[in-house]
């Protein structure tokens, strides 16, 4: 049986050298072309990667449910990673993850924010537009797994609708 989430069984951390394992799991069951663990290492010890977890607490533990990886440079801030474990997707995981990322970013006085998402993933696509993300560009054959092309969104903080990133019930 899957837990319950709400906010009081999410916990947002920041990602560890003990995550790693699960975090890996769930970036082989997300993505066709996942990251190696040493790309992970690497976010882990760069001073300009902010890394998270999203935890749920069941029976007593702690599990990583999903992560996020995000760049600051200056004003902007650029989405690397973002993925949730298949069993806690459509349950607002991201949302919350996203609320949380998004209100770091605008207190950190960034104005701008970017991603790339695959052509395919309209639900992943949806989530950033509900954000206020536009597309801006396409980068011909990014994933090289299949030379599928990545959308380009960009959310420019002071336009979104969710100017204060607070969650909602």
């Amino acid at each position: 049986m899957q837990p319950t989430i709400n906010n009081n069984n999410i916990e947002i951390l920041p990602m560890t050298f003990d995550d790693l394992d699960d975090v890996l799991g769930i970036e082989k069951l997300s993505y066709s072309s996942p990251w190696p663990r040493s790309q992970f290492e690497k976010e882990l010890k760069n001073q300009l990667s902010n890394k998270f977890t999203a935890k749920i607490a069941h029976n007593g533990k702690k599990s990583v449910a999903a992560y996020i990886i995000f760049w600051v440079v200056a004003n902007e801030a650029h989405i690397l990673n973002i993925a949730t474990h298949p069993d806690f997707r459509r349950r607002g995981i991201a949302k919350r993850f996203l609320v949380f990322a998004l209100g770091r970013l605008e207190e950190a006085g960034v104005e701008e924010v970017f991603l790339e998402v695959r052509r395919s993933n309209i639900h992943a696509q949806r989530l950033y537009m509900g954000f206020g993300f536009k597309e801006i560009g396409i980068r011909k054959g990014y994933y090289g797994d299949n030379n599928e092309d990545a959308i380009v969104m960009a959310l420019e903080l002071e336009q979104s609708p969710k100017t204060d990133f607070e969650e909602k019930g």
